[in-house]
């Protein structure tokens, strides 16, 4: 065998079983997300930030602007019904750039994945891997807003404590979808579409804001199809200290966005990986 054929064989994965798409069991994803975890630990206070400026900018630049003409909003301060919008809405954006940029440039660009393919992993335990890491870097990022408004007296202690569930499967559920659009992705340019056409007009209607209430019925009806939306509907009364409403529906969308954008982006990584 010359170099040339060498190195062919060398760049291309192993063919796997079409079970390759699921997960192998349910610890190999760990292996996945700890060799995330020690690259980014390197620059975990850059990221950490960048992460929290663009949120606590929201929070702080339109909590007190807008809350001096808004007002009260649903028996709070405008700042402290946006405190919990931002949460939800800082896991979300978190959750997908980590998914498709990062995910991209490990999948596509520095070719990772192709790497680990050729060990016992499936590609089903990368996937999966992917998923959890971005979700837990999305906990991060909104646990601290979270922390920081409950300092400030913008959310009520020890309740807010029943949000970190819902952090969690937000994040789960913002991960998965957003790697089905990295298995889509030709390139970085692609997720552009689904930052303005998707993530932007989520977060004007999903209640981040101001109420969904106050749309018209027609956006009302499609807020509630918008993971986000339910997100919030579970963060913003654990903050508040106020009684949840039908919080079993509104964790089993989310949790329905969780399984199923993972399922799809596992399959469509795939058909993607072993051609």
């Amino acid at each position: 065998m010359d170099a040339r054929t060498y190195r062919s064989n060398e760049a291309t994965p192993p063919r796997q079983a079409p079970l390759a798409a699921l997960p192998a069991n349910a610890v190999n994803w760990i292996a996945v997300w700890r060799r995330n975890y020690l690259v980014w630990k390197k620059l975990a206070l850059a990221s950490m930030f960048g992460n929290l400026a663009d949120p606590m900018i929201y929070l702080f630049g339109l909590g007190f602007g807008l809350g001096l003409m808004v007002g009260r909003v649903d028996g709070v301060s405008y700042i402290a019904f946006l405190a919990a919008g931002t949460v939800a809405s800082s896991v979300m954006m978190s959750a997908s750039f980590e998914s498709m940029y990062s995910g991209f440039s490990r999948m596509h660009v520095q070719r990772t994945w192709e790497a680990i393919m050729h060990t016992p992993l499936t590609l089903g335990d990368i996937v999966l891997g992917e998923v959890i890491w971005a979700a837990s870097k999305s906990v991060l990022s909104g646990a601290a807003i979270m922390l920081v408004a409950g300092a400030l007296g913008y959310a009520s202690f020890p309740s807010m404590l029943l949000a970190l569930p819902v952090i969690v499967l937000t994040g789960l559920a913002f991960a998965s979808v957003a790697m089905v659009v990295t298995a889509l992705a030709p390139s970085y340019d692609f997720f552009m579409f689904y930052q303005t056409l998707v993530l932007t007009p989520m977060l004007l209607l999903s209640g981040v804001f101001f109420p969904i209430s106050q749309l018209p019925a027609a956006a009302r009806g499609a807020a509630e199809a918008l993971p986000l939306a339910h997100a919030v509907d579970l963060i913003r009364p654990a903050m508040l200290a106020r009684p949840l409403e039908n919080a079993a529906g509104h964790a089993a969308i989310l949790a329905a966005y969780a399984v199923g954008g993972f399922i799809v982006s596992a399959v469509l990584f795939r058909r993607r990986m072993m051609k």
